[in-house]
């Protein structure tokens, strides 16, 4: 059987609508291939964003910022000793960037200089820190993305 130019091009055209059919339908339908934004609320974020860069510098101002330690009993976050630790004030926001269902949040309440977080809340790999808080009224931004 001899086929024609005409017969060739209509079988790929069907060919190639195939195949874009089947890749539509595997992105739809298997979880693998979900991804969501990196947060919920987007754009009331994006507006707040001028008011995290003030933060931010307010922070580069600091004589000594947060630090932290990846320790045996897990991640310990560690406040200026020169500030009073009762007027602290804030929460710490870990993001998963792989996994939405391992985020968390905790707000600061301090009665030492350091906050640990358990090593039962944490999974191995990447995870993003923000930690947004407050001391005598002036607020201060802390961003880092850690291996744990």
């Amino acid at each position: 059987m001899k086929v024609n130019w005409g017969t060739s091009i209509v079988l790929a055209f069907i060919g190639f609508i195939s195949f874009i059919m089947y890749f539509i339908i595997t992105l739809n339908v298997n979880d693998k291939y979900e991804y969501d934004l990196v947060t919920e609320d987007y754009y009331k974020d994006e507006l707040a964003y001028q008011s995290n860069i003030d933060k931010l510098n307010s922070a580069k101002k600091l004589e000594e910022n947060i630090s932290y330690k990846l320790t045996a009993e897990g991640l310990l976050i560690e406040f200026p000793k020169s500030f009073d630790v009762k007027k602290i004030t804030g929460h710490v926001f870990l993001y998963r960037p792989s996994n939405k269902h391992l985020d968390f949040d905790t707000i600061i309440s301090l009665s030492k200089p350091f906050l640990l977080i358990p090593n039962n809340r944490l999974v191995d790999g990447r995870w993003n820190i923000k930690i947004d808080w407050q001391y005598n009224g002036q607020s201060y931004l802390f961003q880092e993305s850690i291996n744990y």
